[in-house]
């Protein structure tokens, strides 16, 4: 065996030694499951029974034809639109402060980007008890009608709550990206639009904001994937009520698999949110590309 042959077995033996545990753990963890849950979509399983029998793709048209689900579906789409818009301006905002040369602005950054590092369970348990008691002890003292009630009990206030309580805790995971963003813009630029007679808001606006734009599209669609499968937040505050005004899409597939034990339903209902993250992800790609190549 030559010199050369047994160079190429060591680099062999390396990548197998470094590659092979972690494509074996992502097989079996991710490509594995995902099998199985598509087959079980083809099923009537119910999560308990040894019995199985194929339905081919009844599920899936159930999923078109549920009323619940389409139902889900739009409150989905209107709480990702309000949340979108709502944490990438607040994100970009704070970013803005954060980045200006203001006095302690390394504390600022870390508190605001706090609320992500908790989980999304326990701030909708907190959030629960504000909206619940905090809020409504004071609205009573104060004599406000409108605060004396919780939020959490009426259906388009509920959906409310839900939005700010995660535009607030999103805003600030976007905030570091946006923080990434404005960091890498050319200083020149910056001062050659004050020598020109630019106001600070117009320097963000023709400067700025032009130079991030791929910094945009990166927050704008990560916030879209991530609103379409918020869960934890809708569990601990809501749980989807009350009367469902607040069951989005994620908790939906949850309720139908779980609670409902309808498996190979809410498997579809799963496989379905995928392919709509998952368009989402290729376009983000897409317009990432497109706005590095035109830059």
């Amino acid at each position: 065996m030559n010199k050369q042959a047994v160079k190429k077995a060591k680099k062999i033996a390396q990548f197998a030694g470094f590659g092979l545990p972690a494509t074996f753990i992502w097989v079996t963890v991710v490509i594995l499951p995902f099998i199985y849950g598509i087959w079980i979509t083809l099923t009537d399983w119910n999560g308990l029974a040894l019995d199985i029998h194929y339905v081919g793709f009844a599920n899936y048209k159930s999923v078109f034809t549920d009323p619940t689900f389409l139902s889900s579906f739009v409150k989905t789409v209107i709480y990702a639109a309000f949340t979108v818009a709502a944490s990438n301006i607040i994100g970009f905002l704070l970013a803005l402060a954060v980045t200006g040369g203001i006095k302690g602005q390394g504390l600022f950054r870390a508190g605001f980007f706090t609320p992500n590092i908790i989980g999304g369970i326990i701030l909708g348990y907190i959030w629960n008890f504000i909206f619940s008691y905090a809020i409504t002890g004071f609205g009573k003292a104060i004599g406000v009608e409108w605060m004396s009630t919780s939020w959490l009990t009426h259906p388009t206030r509920a959906l409310i709550a839900l939005i700010l309580v995660s535009s607030w805790q999103m805003s600030g995971y976007l905030m570091v990206i946006y923080i990434a963003g404005l960091t890498n813009v050319p200083a020149e630029l910056i001062e050659a639009a004050k020598v020109d007679g630019a106001t600070g808001w117009q320097a963000v606006q023709k400067v700025k904001i032009p130079c991030i734009r791929n910094t945009i599209a990166i927050c704008v669609f990560l916030s879209i994937s991530r609103t379409f499968m918020s869960f934890d937040m809708n569990l601990s505050l809501t749980a989807g009520g009350p009367y469902k005004s607040t069951e989005l899409i994620a908790y939906k597939i949850y309720q139908t698999a779980f609670t409902s034990m309808e498996f190979g339903k809410g498997q579809a209902q799963a496989i379905v949110l995928f392919v709509i993250v998952a368009v989402i992800s290729l376009l983000q790609v897409y317009f990432t590309r497109k706005g590095a190549e035109n830059t």
